[in-house]
């Protein structure tokens, strides 16, 4: 059962949360990732985000304890209703930084994908269509591309995150901050250890390639 549900955006330091989180032991942290590697799960989701059904959140995160990145930034609210006692962290960072990272890195897999689609009822297929669903043509509105507009949006998330949730139950969080708010927050001593970086550009290009092998060699 959740414990953890993170509402911030990708690219927002969501990947070393999830590091941060196993290595406290409040994993498994289930991640965008565990979708694109898993042909069952992904057609859960398919179902779930493009399709309109209506899902049975226990079951989807049967197995993990906290949940970061993709799907539960867009369906906090109904992550949060679900598991009513999960902690919610909402990850943050300089806004210019995320829109030139995510634009150089998670959007680029999306115009490859655009440009050269997938074969029609493929994994990679059902992976676009579930990412554009939810982000490009849902949370963005087909208008990433578009800076300002981008930003925009990003600012606007996060602001309702907090408000619909209430300040008193979200942690704001940098992950450049390192344990200690993290560590506060959760009720749990810091490791005497560095916190995990694992979310900068280069090693976030080489995981969409992977990710984009990993839906090519899924089956049903």
């Amino acid at each position: 059962m959740l414990k953890i549900v993170n509402a911030g955006l990708g690219r927002t330091g969501t990947t070393s949360l999830k590091a941060a989180l196993d290595r406290l032991g409040l994993g498994p942290s289930f991640h965008m990732f565990d979708i694109v590697g898993d042909a069952e799960r992904l057609r859960q989701w398919e179902r779930v985000v493009c399709d309109g059904e209506s899902p049975d959140w226990q079951a989807l995160f049967a197995g993990y304890r906290s949940a970061v990145d993709g799907p539960c930034a867009v369906y906090y609210r109904q992550i949060s209703e679900a598991f009513e006692d999960a902690k919610v962290i909402l990850t943050v960072r300089d806004a210019e930084s995320w829109y030139r990272s995510t634009h150089d890195t998670l959007y680029q897999f999306a115009l490859r994908s655009a440009a050269h689609p997938p074969e029609p009822g493929s994994p990679q297929a059902a992976l676009f269509r579930v990412t554009t669903t939810m982000v490009w043509d849902g949370l963005f509105g087909g208008r990433f591309s578009d800076k300002d507009h981008a930003i925009e949006v990003y600012h606007r998330h996060n602001e309702e995150v907090v408000r619909t949730l209430g300040a008193d139950n979200v942690l704001v969080y940098d992950v450049r901050d390192g344990w200690e708010p993290l560590c506060d927050f959760l009720g749990v001593d810091a490791p005497g250890e560095e916190f995990p970086r694992t979310n900068d550009t280069a090693s976030m290009r080489q995981r969409v390639a992977a990710a984009a092998g990993a839906a090519a060699a899924a089956t049903g």
